[in-house]
């Protein structure tokens, strides 16, 4: 088990038979959250919306304080971001491409399971990243359409370098 603490802010909008969140819950890799008042403070959110690329650099605070997704509609993500941006330490993923057979291919448009995979496997906790993504029969696909970004943003030292390694993938 990772010593990264994974939460998850669920408002509990989307179907719960294809919610990678629930199942990382039922699973024990994540604390599930309902009240957004309640998710945790000083965490690294996963935030598409944040000006700053995740890196290696904030392995320190992940580890201190976890990293926190948020599983909601695309229609309301903008309010739940602004919230809990204010709490955290935001952070955007850089380019990934999904796996997941609901947006296969599709860059930046991942599921829960896939923004904590990318997330740990940044932060160079591999082993986690693998573990949790073995979920889904499709899990393994996205650590292989993604390894060589993977791999180049995990050697980066910070969130410019990443966002340069980014830009040769884009």
């Amino acid at each position: 088990m990772s010593n990264i603490k994974l939460f998850v802010y669920h408002a509990n909008e989307d179907d719960p038979k294809k919610c990678t969140a629930k199942k990382l819950f039922k699973f024990g890799f994540v604390k599930l959250e309902n009240n957004i008042k309640r998710t945790p403070r000083d965490a690294i959110l996963l935030n598409p919306f944040s000006k700053k690329s995740l890196s290696p650099e904030d392995k320190k605070i992940a580890l201190k304080n976890g990293i926190l997704a948020v599983d909601c509609s695309w229609e309301n993500a903008e309010n739940s971001f602004d919230y809990l941006d204010k709490r955290n330490n935001s952070r955007a993923l850089p380019f990934v491409v999904a796996a997941n057979s609901v947006n296969y291919g599709k860059p930046f448009k991942l599921s829960t399971l896939e923004a904590f995979a990318a997330a740990l496997y940044i932060l160079d906790d591999v082993e986690t990243a693998e573990k949790i993504i073995n979920l889904y029969k499709w899990g393994p696909n996205f650590l292989v359409l993604n390894k060589e970004p993977l791999e180049d943003y995990r050697k980066a030292e910070n969130s410019s370098q990443v966002i340069d390694i980014m830009k040769k993938y884009i």
